[in-house]
């Protein structure tokens, strides 16, 4: 998706997506990561998500990514944070206490801004992008956090549907395609299917991958 479809969405308040609770499997399936309170989880694509309130109340830290100013700037006044704010070549850097944020493009993300991370949350980011895009945004993903050839953990939430049925985002992920992004590296396991929109034509499913 281009740049400007996603600031035209949060401008016009177009965001559907975004929900007014933590998701569910967030709360439900997170400790399957294994992490220990003070790890930091870096969660792409993360517009002003209340999963971050709710990570950062469970004594997690947090990094990010996100393409829309607006959206950060919400964010940390909703979470009623004075943010600081640096100027970067290609970002611009919101933190607070136990909160960073890059303003910029996923894609221009490398290990040296990101930091030492400790797991990915990844809600919003596999479903809001086209196939091509998202080759490229797992294939990014992974140079960012590989250690040593070895993947972080990983809580992988996304939605399976016929895709004749609508256009995306969100696009549908089959169980077939988290495997070609990502068995190289993981041992992906479905946690959970539900059925997602109040219709039975869409689910919604958790992913564990270690």
């Amino acid at each position: 998706m281009e740049a400007e479809f996603w600031h035209q969405r949060w401008e016009k308040n177009q965001i559907g997506f975004h929900l007014k609770t933590p998701n569910a499997l967030l709360v439900k399936y997170f400790q399957n990561l294994n992490l220990s309170a003070g790890s930091r989880i870096f969660l792409p694509l993360c517009g002003k998500t209340l999963d971050i309130h709710w990570l950062l109340s469970q004594e997690y830290k947090v990094v990010g990514v996100e393409l829309s100013e607006l959206a950060i700037i919400q964010l940390f006044e909703e979470l009623d944070l004075r943010p600081e704010i640096e100027i970067r070549p290609d970002f611009k850097r919101y933190s607070a206490q136990d909160i960073t944020i890059f303003v910029g493009d996923f894609f221009n993300v490398t290990p040296d801004l990101l930091g030492p991370v400790d797991a990915i949350y990844d809600r919003a980011a596999l479903v809001a992008l086209p196939p091509e895009m998202r080759v490229k945004y797992t294939v990014h993903l992974l140079n960012l956090t590989l250690k040593n050839e070895k993947a972080l953990p990983q809580l992988l939430i996304c939605f399976e549907y016929d895709q004749s049925i609508m256009d995306g985002p969100p696009f549908s992920i089959s169980e077939k395609e988290v495997k070609e992004h990502y068995e190289r590296y993981y041992a992906p396991r479905l946690l959970e299917s539900k059925e997602a929109f109040g219709d039975p034509q869409f689910k919604e499913n958790a992913w564990l991958l270690q």
